[in-house]
């Protein structure tokens, strides 16, 4: 099974929510055309039926990554902190 890429993932979440914020502000064709474009396409991207579900599954793929990316660090031998100064 394809897992979608997490930066794309979270882009596609980010855009839906501040999509969502624009309707509840002020509701205009345009928003509503993108928003049901996003909604779309993060179903598509998390093969789900729905957007509650899509994003259900987007916020699980996002916490594995995560913890994925913490324990991969921890096998290195890597503290997690940055080196930039």
């Amino acid at each position: 099974m394809l897992v979608p890429d997490p930066k794309v993932v979270r882009q596609l979440l980010t855009r839906y929510a501040m999509l969502r914020i624009a309707q509840a502000e002020r509701q205009t064709p345009a928003v509503a055309r993108e928003l049901e474009d996003v909604t779309r396409r993060l179903c598509v991207t998390m093969g789900a039926a729905g957007i509650h579900e899509a994003v259900a599954r987007a916020d699980d793929l996002l916490v594995r990554a995560r913890t994925d990316r913490r324990r991969s660090s921890e096998a290195d031998g890597e503290s997690g902190l940055s080196l930039a100064v």
